[in-house]
């Protein structure tokens, strides 16, 4: 029996191991993940060694989560919201700290609370010992780094090759604002919004370019509209004005798609469905506080006079520059490049520093909580962005000198990276 066994899987693991889609690529991605997840590992263990104190915003938001899954009132509502600690006015030091109206949250709906708290079901502290317990706490938020981290890379890989993926991947994995998203203490837990925001982006560029195909249009994307209905719960779900992508896939899926505007609007559609009957179940498909949690949350956070004060376009240019240092050369290079050469001004660069442009201009208009949510998500884009001119500028006549100027740039980030957190031991 033994030897039939293993006759009958050793084809199986010679197929896997064979097969194309597991390649040097592959493997070097899953390494610079493995960097990124050690860096974000590293810091919390510094952290929690430097103060055993949890963060008090953190602190609160695990506990709401705990109280809802546990049966007890539904996270971002006035029953769960009575706290000394809930003041609605920003904590000292802090912009991430809640902010309510009427007793609900503005920013968040309570699927943010409950992913904060999902680790706490497992009831580490009768098994895990007390060192482990911070990681197990941070669990979500590693989650949701990585798996960024490989949407990233996915998809550079597909619009630009291997060379747009390296760069995206790495400009990410040693980008200080991601680490401190994923690990810092303060942290206000940003990266589930940032993956859904991106993924709403490029899961609906990719679900219709299938429109080309004379397939029915929901059935066989039915997967596509699942993926994409999650993408935007996700973000909205963990920050209410990131939904305001909802509305700027569709234009994008228009272009894409011009010959079916149809298809376009019901996969639209159906997959702003797929997520509010998701934000709906967050609620623990309470009607009333579904509905109310929807009137209360601040789903735009857009004052003009932000763009005649000096102080927000300081910030926004420190937030982006001091989030990744790298882009200080290599985004004033990229834009160039755009500008200059009309063979990077295709769909692939464009979509990504559209979605940067319209993120960016709601960022300026946020002097609030919320501007912090699309700086974050800006990064991203931006790294998809850089990423795909340069991998153009490498095929060009300059690209044994732009491949140097890469290598360096790259290898000092990670180098300035790895010692800022080497500084915090």
């Amino acid at each position: 029996m033994v030897k039939h066994f293993v006759l009958s899987v050793a084809p199986m693991l010679r197929h896997v191991l064979n097969s194309e889609d597991i390649r040097a690529p592959q493997f070097a991605a899953a390494a610079l993940l493995f960097v990124f997840l050690l860096q974000c590992v590293w810091l919390i263990r510094v952290q929690t060694l430097q103060s055993a104190i949890p963060d008090s915003d953190q602190a609160l938001r695990m506990y709401q989560g705990l109280q809802q899954w546990e049966g007890g009132p539904i996270a971002g509502t006035p029953e769960s919201l009575r706290s000394e600690a809930v003041t609605g006015l920003p904590s000292t030091g802090r912009e991430g700290h809640l902010r309510v109206r009427d007793g609900y949250d503005q920013d968040r709906s309570p699927l943010y609370y409950l992913i904060a708290a999902a680790p706490l079901l497992m009831r580490p502290g009768s098994w895990l010992p007390n060192s482990l317990q911070p990681l197990l706490a941070a669990a979500p938020q590693l989650f949701f780094g990585v798996m960024l981290g490989a949407s990233l890379w996915y998809v550079a890989r597909r619009l630009y090759g291997n060379a747009g993926g390296y760069i995206a991947l790495a400009l990410y994995c040693f980008s200080p604002a991601m680490i401190v998203n994923v690990a810092g203490r303060e942290s206000v837990a940003e990266m589930g919004a940032v993956w859904g925001a991106f993924g709403t982006v490029f899961t609906a560029i990719a679900v219709a370019h299938t429109l080309y195909a004379p397939r029915e249009v929901v059935f066989w994307n039915g997967r596509r509209i699942l993926l994409l209905g999650l993408s935007l719960a996700l973000a909205a779900g963990n920050q209410f004005s990131l939904g305001v992508l909802a509305l700027a896939i569709l234009p994008i899926m228009f272009w894409v798609a011009p010959v079916r505007p149809r298809a376009v609007i019901a996969i639209w559609i159906m997959a702003i469905a797929v997520a509010a009957v998701l934000l709906f179940a967050a609620y623990f498909c309470e009607p009333g506080l579904f509905w109310q949690g929807m009137v209360h949350g601040k789903w735009i956070d857009f004052e003009p006079a932000a763009f005649g004060l000096a102080v927000s376009y300081r910030k926004a240019l420190q937030t982006i520059l001091l989030g990744s240092p790298a882009l200080l050369l290599a985004l004033p290079a990229a834009m160039v490049a755009y500008g200059a050469w009309g063979r990077t001004r295709y769909f692939g660069n464009t979509a990504p520093l559209l979605i940067w442009v319209l993120l960016l201009i709601l960022a300026l208009g946020a002097s609030t909580f919320s501007g912090r949510g699309f700086y974050l998500t800006t990064l991203a884009f931006l790294f998809v962005f850089v990423s795909g001119v340069f991998a153009d500028l490498l095929e060009s006549r300059a690209g044994l000198f732009v491949k140097a100027c890469l290598i360096a740039l790259l290898a000092g980030s990670a180098m300035f990276n790895l010692y800022g957190l080497m500084r915090l031991a």
